[in-house]
């Protein structure tokens, strides 16, 4: 990848928290809302856009192929192809990744991606039992065969599938996300009191940027209903304590645990969308963009391990661009566990784990000072499509700000994989 790839522009909606201000919202209308807003924002007309490519999760069972009703309720022509991705939490990234290479190959010159979630309308199921039931009962020609197949109906049919612990538990591992996490903090010494105030620095920093307006020029603003508008990330607790937090009680290993609902990552609706171009493309169009993708990296781990995704992505995204950790002036490493982020900060900084898992030197120390410099997902939320594009679209602004150079952003993958994304400024 010789050429940069252009960020034009970026947006996203506030992040809400699941089953409030943003639940009757349907991640396809409110991806839309903002594809929509930012190509009215950058001014290029929608005609021009080759591909819309976004990342989803928990995709809609009345939106099949979301990002095609998603791009039409944008207003895109019916011309315009478009199609949805999926890499549980670095989905928004792939979407990113996707048109990156599609550019690359010349198959187009300009791409509308991003991601989408409402973990709000991720459904509640009818368990099997009852789901053959009813097929059976739909297949009796008369009243009496009907009568006949109820006497199979037992009352604990009626127990339902929650789909979101459901797509949250790992089906290789047989393990949900949390207990990964809880195998991080063993496995790195991790204390409870560390984890706490991870997240509490997670919340600070959240504050202090929505009180500074950091983020109020990334932000579209959602009307819900009722003329109320949401405006910031609703999630961030202001004025948040280690008191409150060391009240949770463990929420996974509810014994010997140590990761709570504190010091995990809140479940989320939310969308970004970027426009993506070549670099040289962007200068025959006279535009000036926010900023440049310079590569990324995606590798795969042992699955109850997870969370560990960002340094083995980062090892192979160094490897391929030659870059240290030296060369990078700020870091965005999704928030998924407090436990996960801090066990990357001590991988990255070990001997003992570079010469065991890459047989080579470690990565190097992360200066934390410039490691989710805004809060990241413990405070404001991980609508899990939408993050890998979120962190991509805060680093490049914040690069921009601090008039800094070279920014990474990285994330974990549930399922075993890590997703690694080299940036520049402008």
């Amino acid at each position: 990848m010789n050429e940069r790839i252009a960020v034009i522009r970026g947006l996203r909606s506030p992040v809400a928290k699941a089953y409030g201000r943003l639940k009757n919202i349907e991640a396809d209308t409110l991806g839309s809302i903002i594809a929509k807003e930012l190509v009215l924002q950058i001014g290029i007309p929608y005609k021009e856009y080759d591909e819309v490519i976004i990342g989803n999760v928990a995709q809609p069972a009345n939106a099949a192929n979301m990002a095609k009703v998603l791009a039409s309720r944008a207003g895109f022509p019916v011309s315009t192809p478009a199609y949805t991705v999926h890499r549980n939490c670095a989905s928004g990234m792939q979407a990113v990744s996707s048109a990156m290479s599609s550019i690359h190959a010349n198959e187009g010159k300009l791409y509308l991606v991003g991601g989408v979630e409402s973990m709000s309308n991720i459904p509640i199921l009818y368990s099997d039992n009852l789901r053959n039931l009813m097929i059976s009962l739909s297949h009796k020609k008369n009243i009496f065969e009907k009568i006949a197949a109820l006497k199979n109906f037992r009352p604990d049919f009626l127990k339902p599938v929650i789909g979101l612990i459901s797509g949250l538990t790992d089906p290789i591992s047989g393990q949900i996300m949390g207990l990964t996490a809880e195998i991080l903090a063993n496995d790195f010494l991790i204390s409870r009191q560390e984890q706490d105030e991870f997240a509490l620095n997670s919340h600070l920093k959240a504050q202090n940027a929505i009180e500074r307006g950091i983020y109020k020029n990334e932000i579209y603003p959602i009307i819900t209903g009722n003329d109320s508008i949401i405006y910031d990330d609703d999630g961030v607790r202001f004025d948040q304590s280690l008191e409150a937090l060391g009240k949770l009680k463990p929420f996974f290993d509810k014994e010997n645990g140590t990761v709570t609902a504190g010091n995990s990552s809140q479940i989320s609706d939310g969308a970004c969308m970027l426009a993506l171009c070549s670099e040289s493309h962007a200068k025959e169009l006279g535009i000036t963009p926010l900023g440049y993708i310079k590569n990324f990296a995606y590798a795969g781990l042992e699955a109850h391990k997870m969370g560990l995704g960002p340094i083995y992505a980062t090892k192979k995204l160094f490897d391929k661009t030659k870059i240290t950790l030296k060369d990078i002036d700020l870091i965005e490493i999704n928030e998924a566990f407090a436990a996960q982020v801090i066990a990357n900060i001590r991988a990255f900084d070990s001997k003992t784990f570079a010469k065991k898992h890459f047989n080579s030197n470690a990565l190097g120390e992360i200066n934390e000072d410039i490691l989710n410099v805004n809060g990241g997902a413990i405070a404001l939320g991980h609508p899990v499509g939408m993050s890998g594009a979120r962190i991509i679209l805060g680093a490049l602004k914040e690069l921009k700000r601090r008039k800094l150079q070279t920014g990474l952003a990285t994330l974990c993958v549930g399922g075993g994989q890590g997703a690694s994304f080299l940036l520049e400024a402008n």
